[in-house]
């Protein structure tokens, strides 16, 4: 598919792109051989396909492709009235469609319900829900232009979903297209105004002056043409064509610039019709020229000439509706053309809800950014205390490590046999000369050799009076 810029409007709706691939047998328009000089003969190449701009268009364009296989859809697209389509009536001739083709697009709905449903885990994934359980039938609910009570196979009710669904989502993208150049704009006055609030007195006049100076340049160009009208569909004969204003015909202009030979003008050859047009009015290399509001511009042309010519308002124009247009007062003496700076996207109430929408906002996005930075502190906070009690922690168990590896083993156990005496373990002090361990020899005085076991050697028995705490003259009785 190819790339297309911004400026080009991708709202071709479903019945657009029916008649587009499926009604590739327009009886051709002879054209006057002495005025026109025929191009060479090069060979035929599909047209080139055209966004729709939808998110399910892939879905869309692969559906057609299939159904432009099967020869009684084409048959019966060809006797089918625009409104029977929106009805439903063409939906129902599925149920005709041939096996192979069926299968087809079975296994086609069966890829877009599965695209859909990873759509659905991606959203889930990057809002945080991995550990929700995913309802996909209902989530699946939002997707109005399949049925998907019904996953695997493709029944009359998806197509009539399909086309219903196109139809009306392409209706709204003018308007949304629209809205999002009154908030481009509104966005870059908004800026502007910022920008002045930045400078001092003098820089905020120089800023004023030299924004005048560009609107006043912008402004001083060429007349424009009515979009539509004799003037300006003479004017791109002269100079795009190269043939003679005075032999302008409107058959043979139809044409000359249905450029994929279907016998219709689309959105988008019509409009490439407007090319010269804007050319007057903007140049990438200018400045003071916004090559975003040329797109604007085109899609304005489209619109009015859409509304003037398209009569049954299926988004083309059929060559009986051109020819009947050109002879209309409208296309013979129109009203001038008021351009994009003549009529302000926006009004002064927009501007100022704008600026308030975006009050809010910076307020809004102030307090996330306060209540984030909270959350950060505390989160900090709790670390250091973690990494404080981590420390505690591996200093206590190194605490133990070094007590555990200067732990002194026990004395070893001693056995007493009947009145031995066991050596002593500690430091031995003998008594005074004169002074003996009068224990042996008085009764009251013996000791269980077990308890003696249990007792240090150098514990002395508290309840005997010390020798040399007797008075003078006194010694102990044995």
């Amino acid at each position: 598919m190819r790339q297309m810029s911004w400026s080009q409007v991708f709202h071709t709706s479903c019945l657009v792109l029916l008649v587009h691939l499926l009604c590739l047998e327009a009886v051709p328009i002879s054209l006057d051989k002495t005025k026109v000089n025929q191009p060479e003969d090069k060979a035929s190449e599909p047209p080139p396909s055209v966004d729709t701009g939808l998110h399910y268009d892939r879905y869309l364009r692969e559906v057609i492709d299939f159904l432009e296989k099967d020869q009684h859809f084409r048959e019966k697209l060809h006797n089918t009235d625009m409104e029977d389509i929106k009805m439903g009536k063409l939906a129902k001739e599925l149920d005709f469609v041939s096996h192979h083709v069926r299968t087809q697009l079975d296994e086609l709905k069966r890829q877009e319900v599965s695209r859909l449903r990873t759509l659905i885990k991606a959203k889930q994934d990057i809002e945080g829900g991995n550990d929700m359980a995913v309802d996909h039938q209902a989530l699946l609910k939002q997707f109005e232009y399949l049925n998907h009570m019904n996953p695997h196979t493709f029944e009359v009710e998806d197509l009539d979903r399909l086309i219903k669904s196109a139809t009306n989502d392409l209706e709204n993208y003018d308007k949304e297209r629209h809205e999002e150049f009154k908030k481009y704009e509104m966005t870059k006055d908004h800026e502007r105004r910022e920008h002045l609030k930045t400078l001092d007195d003098e820089g905020r006049k120089k800023e004023e002056e030299h924004y005048e100076e560009m609107k006043k340049k912008h402004a001083d160009h060429p007349k424009v043409n009515h979009p539509g009208s004799q003037n300006q569909f003479k004017e791109v004969w002269e100079e795009a064509d190269g043939l003679d204003p005075e032999d302008f015909d409107p058959k043979t202009f139809f044409k000359l610039h249905d450029s994929n030979g279907d016998g219709f003008f689309d959105e988008q050859e019509l409009e490439a019709l407007f090319t010269k047009e804007l050319e007057k009015i903007y140049d990438p290399t200018n400045e003071e020229d916004d090559m975003v509001e040329m797109e604007e511009e085109r899609l304005r042309m489209r619109e009015h000439v859409m509304n003037e010519v398209d009569t049954n308002k299926d988004r083309l124009v059929s060559l009986e509706e051109f020819l009947i247009a050109t002879k209309k007062k409208e296309f013979l003496e129109p009203d001038s053309w008021e351009t994009l700076e003549q009529n302000q996207a926006y009004t002064d109430e927009e501007m100022r809800e704008f600026e308030e929408h975006l009050t809010q906002q910076e307020e809004d996005l102030n307090q996330k950014a306060s209540d984030l930075q909270k959350q950060r502190d505390e989160l900090e906070r709790q670390q250091e205390q973690l990494n404080s009690q981590k420390v505690e922690l591996q200093q206590a168990v190194e605490h133990m490590e070094r007590l555990k590896t200067q732990k002194v083993e026990p004395p070893p156990e001693v056995h007493v046999e009947g009145n031995a005496i066991p050596e002593p373990q500690g430091e031995y002090h003998p008594l005074p000369l004169g002074h003996q361990d009068m224990s042996q020899n008085h009764p009251g005085m013996k000791q269980d050799n077990h308890l003696q076991n249990q007792i240090p050697h150098n514990t002395q028995d508290l309840s005997q009076p010390r020798l040399q705490d007797l008075p003078p003259g006194h010694q102990a009785v044995p």
